[in-house]
């Protein structure tokens, strides 16, 4: 009976939280987390197995959703132009942050949580400002090269936290490195065997008025699944399995617009919802105090700032004042893997339980806060389009 009530509070919440979102006139995302934040706290929401692989699976399917996305024109202008700005950029976050950690006298969780990217709140900007901006096209393509860093980042913390340095850390890194350099090598396959064999396309997804069993949505589906699966059996972050099943469809399908049309319209109708609406129940309110809200205020202000820093440093020529303060913003809210970052951290007893408390609320409290403020400066800069 109870898993009853809990499954209509997150449907009336998926329902509710659009029309509240245009009420209120406040991003989409930023009303599922609130709403799920008040849902966990009257206990309409609480911690189940089910609910949880569900939410799992939205950001699973926002990653998935991220590698539709990419803008291959703007890839190959980045390859061509800005290919050394985006390495002296992670340079500089990275540098920034071991700055930070050290003049603070913070730990090695700070120094990797604090530069760390996830695609899960871009992909929701996109979703509210569409993709030709300049600024959010540019914070997708940075995203990606941040979340495959920050996914290795992650596997070298976790190996590390789990192993120590041993041969088993090292066994993890050359599994990352060595799944990354397959997923290349077997894109660039599929790329040489559908131009020699274009049929082999129609084939695997065949147009729409012969598709009368919705072989699309069957194979694109499966695709992401079987990927993840993959990952889980080699004990990598599943955030690449799912990513490169969105590529693949990125770089094959581009004409299928009905199919991405469709694939989009679940995700956000629905899969991403019931992650934002998880994640806001997760926090406990009743056990957060001042102290641990200044905490989570000053990780907040060391990701943005580090951010901003390196942002204006690297990007001002190219994209300007106001669209270098969007695309640093848009890049300061690693929700997901901050949240990893400091489940990890505290179960090996690298973070105190206040800490983890507000590594969880800042990671949240960032997302809400810079969701919001991106909306106000986008309309109060009435952008014109800036050729990268």
């Amino acid at each position: 009976m109870e898993k009853i009530f809990l499954m209509i509070s997150v449907c009336t919440i998926i329902m509710m939280a659009p029309i509240l979102s245009k009420i209120v006139k406040a991003p989409v995302v930023v009303v599922e987390i609130v709403l799920g934040l008040i849902a966990g706290y009257l206990g309409l929401i609480y911690d189940d197995e089910i609910l949880k692989l569900i939410a799992k699976f939205g950001f699973v399917y926002l990653m998935f959703l991220a590698g539709l996305e990419i803008n291959f024109k703007l890839v190959k202008i980045i390859k061509a132009t800005l290919a050394v700005n985006v390495i002296l950029y992670f340079i500089l976050l990275y540098s920034i942050s071991g700055f930070v950690c050290w003049f603070f006298s913070l730990g090695l969780p700070y120094f990797v949580a604090l530069p760390i990217f996830s695609l899960g709140m871009i992909m929701m900007l996109i979703k509210e400002y569409g993709k030709e901006e300049p600024w959010l096209n540019l914070a997708l393509s940075i995203g990606v090269v941040g979340e495959i860093i920050s996914i290795l980042a992650l596997t070298l913390f976790s190996g590390w936290t789990e192993h120590g340095l041993s041969i088993s850390f090292f066994i993890a890194i050359l599994t990352v490195i060595s799944v990354v350099a397959i997923t290349i090598l077997g894109l660039r396959v599929f790329y040489i065997a559908f131009w020699w064999f274009p049929e082999l396309k129609k084939f695997l997804i065949p147009d729409s008025q012969n598709d009368r069993y919705d072989q699309d949505i069957r194979f694109s589906i499966s695709l992401l699944l079987i990927l993840v699966s993959i990952m889980l059996l080699l004990k990598i972050d599943v955030v690449l399995g799912a990513f490169t099943a969105g590529l693949f469809f990125k770089m094959f399908f581009n004409q299928k617009h009905e199919l991405l049309d469709k694939i989009e319209s679940f995700g956000f109708g629905f899969f991403a919802p019931i992650f934002f609406i998880y994640t806001g129940s997760t926090v406990k309110l009743d056990m957060i105090d001042l102290d641990i809200l200044q905490h989570a205020g000053f990780i907040i202000v060391a990701i943005i700032s580090i951010r901003l820093i390196s942002s204006y440093l690297v990007f001002f020529k190219y994209l300007k004042f106001k669209q270098t303060a969007l695309f640093a913003l848009s890049d300061s809210m690693p929700l997901t893997f901050m949240v990893a970052i400091a489940m990890l951290s505290f179960n090996y007893g690298l973070i105190t339980q206040s800490e983890y408390f507000s590594f969880i609320i800042a990671s949240m409290v960032d997302g809400l806060f810079l969701m919001i403020l991106i909306r106000k400066l986008y309309k109060w800069f009435r952008l014109e389009k800036v050729k990268i």
